[in-house]
């Protein structure tokens, strides 16, 4: 009995993984693309205060960054510590999780495009209620004393994943930078790296939802959720689903298969939303939160980020009900389905051919070393330094390669 509710819950989660994988390997070929020409002094020469303006490239700036939670959460402090504003930094944070590409492309093909431009409508509406929250609670004196705890320079994980810069370094337009053998280099090591960064937590969720639909009844969420009483439902909707999101301890895109789940067992449309925010507000982020920013700071983040997205998810569920854009049917995909020749199939065998040019490029040019640096508990300048020089000379790697 035991081995075959196992096994439902293994199949489960592994019918959802040969469904969103195609699209996994697109989001973080795409991201890698981003992240190759976006250098990392241009994000920090361009977040010294906390104006709208500064606000809004600092979403988009994340939005092009590194979807792991864990690596979001070291570079807005390492960000900060270089002069960036602690709003900026945290907006940056925010989008780095909530606004990329791979989450909308899974968003979209688990759940619906609807929770796609929920998505990515509800991420800005929560950095500006955040900068609002800490523009009228923030301290100055709580600022200081985070201030000092972030200069200690205690390690959190994933510290070696966010201090490389992996950006490409040459000069040149757009095409030219990134046609150009350290282009094809630098866009392997991000790709490589951002996999290696969030496969724990893709897997994590991807389990977790496995075991939640395999094992708990409907009945179970329908309660829970207090679908019966559909006014009530959406007022609980955004409130509890940041704390679920907490104790599930899964991050980054990997809780978007159990939001899968808790959709089909009736949570509301805005608490999805508020659950796929709560990626950076789970136990062990908040563990490094207090390393990073000190006990008085982290319980502030945790207020501060939680109020900003249950407002974010009840203005997402209004502003949508009234469009009458939420989805009338319960269909997100997490039944079991057995593997065909279909277009998902064909899909999947052409970005793994992709994949597999990507992780053969990341090795012949000298990425290993930058793998096992990944999360190596040394000072972030050292693992920069050690980033730049023997990781990320692209064109000394290049010609190396090819002599």
């Amino acid at each position: 009995m035991v081995i075959h509710a196992l096994l439902d819950a293994l199949a489960l989660a592994g019918s959802m993984t040969w469904e969103i994988l195609w699209a996994l390997i697109l989001g973080f070929t795409l991201s890698a693309i981003i992240q190759a020409v976006v250098r990392r002094e241009t994000i920090l020469r361009l977040l010294g205060d906390d104006k709208p303006g500064t606000l809004a490239i600092a979403t988009g700036l994340g939005a092009a960054s590194s979807s792991c939670s864990y690596a979001a959460v070291a570079l807005a402090r390492s960000l900060w510590r270089k002069g960036a504003s602690f709003t900026a930094a945290m907006a940056f944070e925010i989008a780095s999780t909530n606004l990329v590409i791979e989450l909308g492309i899974i968003l979209a093909l688990l759940l619906g495009w609807q929770f796609t431009l929920a998505e990515f409508l509800g991420g800005p509406l929560m950095v500006v209620f955040l900068a609002l929250l800490f523009r009228f609670f923030l301290r100055k004196k709580l600022l200081e004393e985070a201030q000092k705890q972030a200069e200690k320079g205690f390690i959190g994980s994933m510290e070696g994943h966010a201090a490389m810069n992996m950006s490409i370094q040459r000069e040149g337009s757009f095409w030219q930078r990134l046609g150009s053998p350290e282009g094809f280099t630098a866009v392997s090591h991000i790709f490589v790296m951002e996999w290696a960064a969030v496969l724990r937590d893709v897997a994590g969720g991807l389990l977790i939802a496995g075991a939640a639909g395999a094992w708990v009844p409907q009945s179970f969420w329908q309660g829970f959720f207090l679908t019966n009483h559909p006014l009530f439902s959406k007022l609980w909707g955004p409130l509890i689903g940041p704390l679920v999101s907490v104790v599930s301890f899964v991050c980054s895109i990997g809780n978007v298969p159990l939001a899968a789940v808790l959709w089909n067992g009736g949570i509301s449309f805005g608490g999805v939303v508020s659950f796929i925010f709560a990626d950076l507000i789970i136990l062990p982020i908040l563990l490094i939160y207090r390393k990073y920013y000190g006990t008085k700071m982290m319980f502030f983040i945790l207020g501060t980020f939680y109020a900003a997205m249950v407002l974010a998810g009840y203005v997402v569920e209004i502003l949508f009900g009234l469009l009458r854009l939420i989805p009338a049917e319960r269909v997100a995909t997490v039944a079991e389905a057995s593997i065909s020749w279909n277009y998902t199939t064909f899909l999947n065998i052409a970005f793994l051919l992709l994949a597999g040019a990507l992780v053969y490029r990341f090795v012949c040019s000298g990425g290993l070393p930058m793998l096992r640096m990944m999360n190596r508990r040394e000072s972030g300048q050292e693992i920069a330094d050690h980033g730049h020089t023997e990781g990320m000379d692209h064109e000394a790697m290049d010609h190396r390669h090819t002599d």
